[in-house]
């Protein structure tokens, strides 16, 4: 489904330029779920931004079934993250004037389904994650796992082939951490490819794969021992 080879990330400001990605190499299948993880700075952060097209790689090639998207204009990229991917991040990034389901209905924003199919795709998405009751409430009624499920629920409104999470349960404490995690786990047992980004070892021993960085290199891929 992913693969990346040779890819680099560096920025240049005032003369100065910095290596955030050196040369990484990586594949991962349709259906993993796979966790990165590494200390602060170590390119997590920017290496989720490249799978998600948000950041464009200084050199090499992303693939993703088969399709070489570090060459490919920018509309062309929006097309493709508004049909292919779901985003979920640590800090939810819930609109406040928005309710729940209207939030959940802006993963749908550059698509044309009608209104009928939007609703049934909104309340598909809030019935998997649980908060289908919250449908009418604004964010600021949530506690911050059910923020983090109205998120996920957002990112998954779309069917997206890929799944990117930037430490998703950073700010929920030990209890909805654990939900989160196990609404996660059940996305991808139905077949959802899951791209995580966190500093947790409990929740990364819970995944499929984990994968260790240091000084924007991949130096480690772990399989889950079952």
């Amino acid at each position: 489904m992913i693969t990346l080879e040779g890819i680099q990330r560096r920025y240049v400001s005032d003369a100065v330029e910095t290596t955030a990605l050196a040369d990484i190499n990586l594949h991962v299948a349709a259906g993993e779920f796979v966790a990165i993880m590494g200390p602060s700075g170590c390119g997590k952060s920017t290496l989720l931004n490249t799978l998600g097209t948000v950041d464009r790689p200084s050199a090499g090639k992303y693939l993703f079934d088969g399709r070489d998207l570090a060459i490919e204009d920018e509309a062309r990229l929006a097309q493709f993250r508004a049909r292919t991917l779901g985003f979920v991040f640590q800090s939810f990034n819930l609109i406040d004037e928005l309710t729940v389901a209207e939030n959940v209905e802006l993963g749908l924003v550059y698509r044309k389904d009608g209104a009928t199919d939007r609703r049934r795709r909104v309340d598909a998405a809030m019935d998997r994650v649980g908060i289908s009751h919250r449908g009418r409430h604004y964010p600021h009624q949530l506690s911050g796992g059910q923020q983090q499920r109205a998120a996920i629920a957002r990112a998954i409104v779309g069917d997206p082939k890929l799944i990117l999470a930037d430490e998703p349960t950073g700010n929920l404490d030990t209890e909805n951490g654990a939900q989160v995690m196990g609404i996660l786990e059940a996305l991808n047992q139905g077949g959802a490819t899951i791209i995580m980004v966190t500093h947790s070892p409990a929740h990364a021993d819970r995944v499929g794969r984990r994968i260790d960085m240091l000084d924007g290199r991949v130096v480690a891929s772990v399989e889950r021992q079952i």
